[in-house]
C-alpha cells in the first residue's frame, strides 16, 4: 500500500471576496497561490498554524469549466487529498486493483506538482486526490 498523509480538503468557492469572508471569519492566512489552466480554477492554500498538526484549507475560485458548475456554482467541500511520494506509482495501484482515476497521465498542476485524482464512483461517492510534491530545485 502506498505511503500516503492527509495534505488538504478542497474547497470550492464561487469569488475571491468570499474566499476573503472566510478566512477573515476563521482567522486564516493565505500561505501560496497558483492557476491550474486544465481545471480553469485559480487555487489558494491557507498556512498552517505552527505547532498544530492540522491540514491547510484549498480554495478553488473557477472563472470556467466543470468546477464552475459545481453544486449549481454554490462550491462547497469538493475533494480530499492525500499527498504520497510517488503519484504515477499511486495510481498504478490504485488502477491495478480496479478503481478508475480521472486523469490517464497525471498532469503537473504547476511546477511544483503533480496530481490525479480518483472518481467518486470508485471511492464510495468521495473524489480523492493524490499529490506528489515536486523538487523545483533540480
Amino acid at each position: 500500500m502506498i505511503h500516503k498523509r492527509m495534505h488538504h480538503v478542497g474547497i470550492i468557492l464561487p469569488s475571491e471576496e468570499i474566499m476573503n469572508r472566510f478566512m477573515e471569519m476563521y482567522g486564516l492566512e493565505i500561505d501560496y497561490r497558483g492557476y491550474v489552466d486544465a481545471y480553469q480554477s485559480q487555487y489558494i492554500f491557507t498556512k498552517m498554524n505552527p505547532g498544530f498538526s492540522e491540514s491547510p484549507l484549498e480554495f478553488l475560485i473557477p472563472d470556467g469549466g466543470v468546477l464552475a458548475e459545481f453544486r449549481g456554482g454554490k462550491g462547497g467541500i469538493h475533494h480530499i487529498c492525500y499527498e504520497v511520494d510517488d503519484v504515477d506509482a499511486a495510481c498504478a495501484e490504485f488502477r491495478e486493483k480496479g478503481f478508475e482515476l480521472l486523469e490517464e497521465v497525471c498532469p503537473i498542476s504547476d511546477k511544483t506538482m503533480k496530481i490525479n485524482f480518483v472518481r467518486p464512483k470508485s471511492s464510495f461517492g468521495i473524489l480523492v486526490e493524490f499529490m506528489e510534491i515536486l523538487d523545483v530545485s533540480k
